[in-house]
C-alpha cells in the first residue's frame, strides 16, 4: 500500500513538472495570448548615434558588402542572442541578402545596389525599421566612360587628370522614381539631390555626402534657436543638389570642379525669419548660422556662397562640406 501511494505521488510530481516545462506553441493561444507573446519579445531600436551629428539623418550611403556600424539598443533582453537580421528592398519587399545572426552593432550591407530597410527577427516575430534606410551604391569604377547603365553622367576631373589623388565620389545611389520622396533628413528628400537635367530614363544615379546633410540640419536648428525655438519648420527650397559633370558644364558660372559633382553641396533658399518670404535678409541669417555651425563642428567646414544678384528669382546660399572654409558672394 505504501509503495502504491509512493508511486502515485511520484506520478503526480512528474505530471506537474511536465506541465511546468511544456510551453505550447504561440499559434495554439487565443488572439489575445498571441498578442501578449509578441509584446514579450524584446524591442530592437536603432541608437541615436546612427542618426548623425544632427540626429536627423534618415539614410546612409554605403558600398556593396561594406560593414555598417549601426548601433542597436535591445530593450527587454541582455544581448542579441537569438536575433537575426536581413535587409529588405524598399517598395518591392524583396530580400537584399541572406538572413544573418545579429552579433553586435556591425552589420553587412547587401551586395546588390538599392535602397533597403532593416528587418530584425526573433522567435518568429519580425521588427522592421524604416529609418535610417541604407542606400547601397554602385561603385564609381563601374562607370563606363561618361555613362553608368545608360545614364549620362559625364567625366570627372579625376578621369582626365594625371593626378592619381584627384577626388571622385565613392559611388552613386541608384534612384528609381518611387524613391524620390524618401527622406534623407528631416527637411531633405532624395529628389533634392537628383540632377535637374533633361534625361527621362530610370534609374538615375546620385552622389550624396552625408556631411552636407548633417550641416544643413544643424543650420536649421541654429536658425530655430535664434528665433527662440527648440525646433521649427522652415520653408526650404533646394535649387540644386548633386550635379553630374555633364550637367554642371552647362550651368552658367559653375566651377569646373564644383562641389556639386561630389554630392557634398546644395544650393538652398531658407525662410529663416518665418515671414513666408525668401529675401536677402534670410540669406544673411543663414550665413551667420553656417558660421556658428562650422565653429561648433569644424569637421563640417566648407564653402558658403551668398547669391543675391537681381538675375536670381530669390536670394539663396550655396552650402558645402568640402573640409576647408571658403566664402564668396555671387
Amino acid at each position: 500500500m505504501i509503495q502504491r501511494r509512493t508511486a502515485l505521488v511520484l506520478s503526480g510530481l512528474i505530471a506537474i513538472t511536465a506541465a511546468v516545462l511544456y510551453q505550447p506553441p504561440g499559434e495554439l493561444f487565443a488572439d489575445s495570448s498571441a498578442e501578449s507573446f509578441r509584446r514579450a519579445v524584446p524591442r530592437v531600436e536603432v541608437g541615436a548615434a546612427a542618426r548623425g551629428v544632427s540626429g536627423e539623418i534618415k539614410m546612409h550611403f554605403v558600398r556593396a558588402g561594406e560593414r555598417v556600424a549601426l548601433p542597436l539598443e535591445i530593450r527587454g533582453a541582455s544581448g542579441s542572442l537569438g536575433f537575426e537580421y536581413q535587409w529588405v528592398a524598399v517598395g518591392s519587399g524583396e530580400s537584399g541578402d541572406v538572413v544573418r545572426p545579429l552579433e553586435g552593432d556591425t552589420l553587412l550591407a547587401p551586395l546588390t545596389p538599392g535602397i533597403y530597410e532593416l528587418e530584425v527577427t526573433r522567435h518568429g516575430v519580425t521588427q522592421r525599421h524604416e529609418e535610417p534606410r541604407l542606400a547601397v551604391m554602385v561603385p564609381f569604377e563601374l562607370k563606363l566612360g561618361s555613362t553608368l547603365n545608360g545614364y549620362q553622367i559625364g567625366r570627372y576631373p579625376a578621369e582626365w587628370s594625371r593626378d592619381e589623388a584627384a577626388e571622385k565620389p565613392l559611388g552613386f545611389a541608384e534612384v528609381h522614381e518611387e524613391h524620390l520622396d524618401l527622406p534623407l533628413t528631416k527637411h531633405l528628400r532624395v529628389r533634392d539631390f537628383v540632377t535637374h537635367d533633361r534625361q527621362t530614363m530610370w534609374p538615375k544615379y546620385v552622389a550624396v555626402d552625408p556631411r552636407v546633410l548633417d550641416k544643413i540640419e544643424l543650420v536649421l536648428r541654429e536658425l530655430a534657436r535664434r528665433r527662440g525655438e527648440e525646433s521649427a519648420s522652415f520653408m526650404l527650397e533646394v535649387h540644386s543638389g548633386f550635379r553630374t559633370p555633364l550637367h554642371n558644364a552647362g550651368v552658367e558660372g559653375s566651377a569646373r570642379d564644383s562641389r556639386h559633382l561630389y554630392g557634398d553641396a546644395a544650393d538652398v533658399a531658407i525662410d529663416a525669419d518665418g515671414d513666408g518670404e525668401l529675401t536677402l535678409f534670410d540669406a544673411y541669417r543663414v550665413e551667420q548660422a553656417v558660421d556658428w555651425v562650422e565653429r561648433a563642428h569644424p569637421e563640417l567646414a566648407g564653402g558658403l556662397g551668398v547669391y543675391s544678384s537681381r538675375r536670381y528669382a530669390t536670394p539663396y546660399c550655396h552650402i558645402d562640406a568640402r573640409g576647408e572654409r571658403k566664402r564668396w558672394r555671387g
